[in-house]
């Protein structure tokens, strides 16, 4: 104990505040007297108050258990306050997003530390405010204030490749000049040695490779005497510089390592990221030169990369050839089928995999849930989720929040809100998982309340979290509180808002029918509006028949050099042919045709007895077609019986009216409905999924038909869910 005290002796006063704390608590009756006396001797000499410190243990704990303002209010009442209690108030405001007050405590300190100035450094880092942190870290050394290892490895995560080249080679020589590389990271450091050992700790060194020059990078490396390994790790981590890779993996031939313990899967994992096949078969045959392809990690890497790609056949071919079919190989066929849309072929091979008696681990689980919810197959959802109970891996928070997203995405938000509340650990996914459950199936209030809960527990928001959250707002009119929302990202919570939110916000504005508002935020974009942006304000221009813009925003959809579909044509020529400017719409639908853009078929599908029924408008091929078609008159009567009037503003074909009215019985997603009806029993729910938006007159008329036969059902489209039930929308008709 003596030999403890004498080493915390020389240490900062925050060190020594603790240090004098835990001696009182740890002395002994029995220990030497003399011990005592020293240990009160020193307390008088540094002015060491045990009030205050007593005082700063109540705030730590205040602030641990989320109570920010009866910290503050102990914190103002302290008569003597040290830069313990400054830094541990300053922290706690930082872990709840409250940049300003915490920035508040720090400009008025006369004397910081260097933990002070790296608290507030560490969150500029985090959020992606390089500028800042670069700037408080010259502030730092300008004071004299001399940095540690701690603010080193706080302040490089910041260096991404937002930062400039030059900002980050000049860490560099900062770091050289104040020797703390070879005082901190010599090669017989604990650190170091820590370093080797744990790929996580690497993190904050690697990210400085990606604002600094590949000449810097290599120093350090060369420096540190890392191994290919990190080298490969860097690279991995430099992904999104593709250039860059390149380069450093070329150098390695350089180098004079043994090209069979290239980082071959680092890079293949670059190359399926980027979906570039040209890239992967490159590595490919380099790693065949190197027969390094005949090593298990590759392979499996080598069979991610083609599956991403869409190279099925070369994936299965490497896939049989492996020495070792393991769960990471299972895993990265089935990954790469549900990542490119083929998710029925993933859940046949997620069955084969169990035949051959594999343990499927979190990433398994992942995919196939993922594939599971596509499909919104509630009933195999289950089954997995048994599945996952009896593997072991229910208290997984990866496979947890999986769940959640599934049963959310198959509308269950019962059985979600279920799993999330049992999940006995929970993180930032599974926060953002429940928020985005509720705002998808259109609870704009119980998403913020998720949002609310999420940040009183302790947790930071990220941007998913934000997004969430403003998508809730978007589906539930919810203008106001979205809007301080967005505007809060950058000053609260110092998230920086990316092209997802901005789309977010002009959809919540043009849906409200806020177009000046709307346009005036598309030119304070930091950036040009991309054809999501545009085809969210041509989708409001026609919900509010806003022409003139609709024709602008149409334009600027047109002259994109590529389209994802041909959504914004069908969009233009329905705000034509609502009113009645027929010569509009074949001019939209020629220029369509010319440029070999095609209509997506609209199709909806409902699952019953383990087996999926997909339906077309106007299709009558089904088995049961007859039965469907009746079912779909008698419907029809009785919900004209309840005040249907058809809607024939949806379809956008130049016909007479009658044509019109017979053509919306058979959408469908009525068709979905009607066939549900006649092969479930009564009562049952039903959930019908569909790949487009859902017609404003089949909205109208399955309200009415969820009163009729007094069934919820369920319709997801290519927005949202709506949750009918007693001749009510879940979405209020606002949508």
């Amino acid at each position: 104990m003596k030999r403890y005290y004498c080493k915390a002796k020389a240490n900062a006063n925050e060190v020594r505040s603790k240090t004098f704390a835990t001696l009182r608590q740890l002395r002994q009756p029995s220990r030497p007297l003399y011990l005592d006396t020293r240990i009160d001797a020193r307390i008088i000499k540094t002015g060491f108050d045990t009030d205050t410190c007593r005082s700063n243990f109540i705030v730590e704990n205040l602030l641990r258990r989320g109570q920010v303002s009866a910290a503050r209010n102990l914190y103002d009442e302290m008569p003597h306050k040290n830069t313990v209690s400054t830094n541990t108030m300053i922290s706690g405001y930082i872990k709840t997003g409250d940049l300003s007050s915490a920035r508040d405590l720090f400009d008025a300190m006369p004397h910081r530390t260097v933990v002070t100035w790296t608290i507030l450094m560490g969150w500029y880092a985090r959020n992606d405010h390089f500028h800042e942190a670069f700037k408080l870290f010259r502030q730092m050394c300008s004071s004299c204030t001399l940095p540690d290892y701690v603010t080193f490895t706080t302040l490089l995560p910041a260096c991404t490749d937002a930062v400039p080249q030059d900002v980050g080679d000049s860490i560099w020589p900062i770091w050289c000049s104040r020797r703390f590389l070879t005082r901190t990271l010599s090669r017989s450091t604990p650190l170091l040695q820590g370093m080797r050992s744990m790929v996580c700790t690497w993190r904050p060194f690697i990210s400085f490779f990606k604002c600094g020059s590949l000449v810097t990078s290599l120093q350090i490396l060369h420096f540190l005497g890392f191994s290919r390994q990190l080298l490969g790790f860097t690279i991995f981590l430099s992904a999104e510089k593709y250039d860059k890779s390149l380069t450093l993996f070329r150098g390695m031939q350089c180098m004079g390592f043994d090209r069979r313990n290239f980082p071959f899967a680092t890079v293949l994992s670059i190359a399926a990221n980027l979906s570039s096949l040209q890239m992967g078969r490159q590595v490919h045959c380099q790693a065949i030169l190197a027969t390094a392809d005949s090593i298990l990690h590759v392979g499996n890497s080598l069979v991610d990369m083609y599956a991403r790609c869409e190279m099925f056949k070369e994936a299965e071919f490497i896939f049989k050839s492996l020495s070792q079919q393991s769960t990471v190989s299972w895993t990265a066929l089935i990954s790469g089928l549900v990542h490119t849309g083929l998710h029925e072929a993933g859940l046949k091979l997620f069955t084969k995999m169990r035949g051959a008696n594999l343990r499927a681990d979190q990433s398994t689980f992942a995919t196939v849930l993922k594939a599971c919810a596509s499909f919104a197959s509630l009933l195999l959802g289950k089954q997995l989720h048994g599945f996952i109970i009896r593997s072991g891996n229910l208290e997984n928070v990866f496979s947890g929040s999986g769940l959640v997203d599934m049963y959310a995405k198959c509308g269950s938000i019962k059985d979600a809100v279920q799993v999330f509340a049992e999940m006995p650990d929970r993180n930032a996914v599974s926060w953002n998982a429940l928020i985005s459950a509720y705002a998808d199936n259109g609870d704009g209030e119980a998403a913020i309340g998720a949002f609310t809960t999420m940040m009183q527990s302790g947790l930071q928001p990220d941007s998913v979290s934000i997004l969430g959250v403003l998508t809730a707002c978007s589906h539930c009119g919810l203008v106001e509180q979205g809007t301080e929302y967005f505007q809060a990202m950058s000053t609260i919570y110092g998230i920086t808002p990316t092209r997802k939110h901005y789309a977010c916000m002009l959809d919540l504005l043009g849906r409200n029918g806020r177009f000046t508002e709307a346009e005036k935020l598309m030119d304070e974009m930091p950036f040009e509006a991309d054809e999501i942006m545009w085809s969210s304000v041509l989708n409001s221009c026609r919900i509010h028949k806003n022409h003139s813009l609709a024709e602008r925003a149409a334009e600027k959809l047109f002259s994109m050099e590529k389209l994802r579909d041909a959504a914004a044509y069908v969009s233009m020529s329905n705000i034509y042919a609502a009113a009645g400017k027929w010569e509009s719409v074949r001019h939209v639908k020629k220029a369509m045709r010319e440029r070999g853009i095609k209509k997506v078929p609209a199709y909806s599908w409902v699952e019953v007895n383990h087996k999926i029924h997909l339906f077309s408008s106007n299709d009558h091929t089904h088995p049961k077609g007859d039965e469907i078609v009746r079912k779909i008159n008698e419907l029809t009567a009785e919900i004209e019986r309840e005040g249907y009037k058809p809607d024939t503003s949806s379809v956008v074909q130049d016909i007479d009216e009658q044509m019109k009215i017979e053509s919306l019985k058979y959408h469908s997603e009525r068709l979905a409905v009607a066939f549900a009806l006649i092969s479930t029993p009564e009562g049952c729910p039903i959930v019908v999924m569909k790949n487009l938006r859902a017609c404003r007159d089949c909205h109208a008329a399955i309200k009415l038909i969820s009163k009729i036969v007094k069934r919820e059902i369920t319709v997801r489209d290519s927005s949202r869910f709506h949750h009918f039930s007693k001749g009510v929308c879940s979405c209020g008709d606002y949508w």
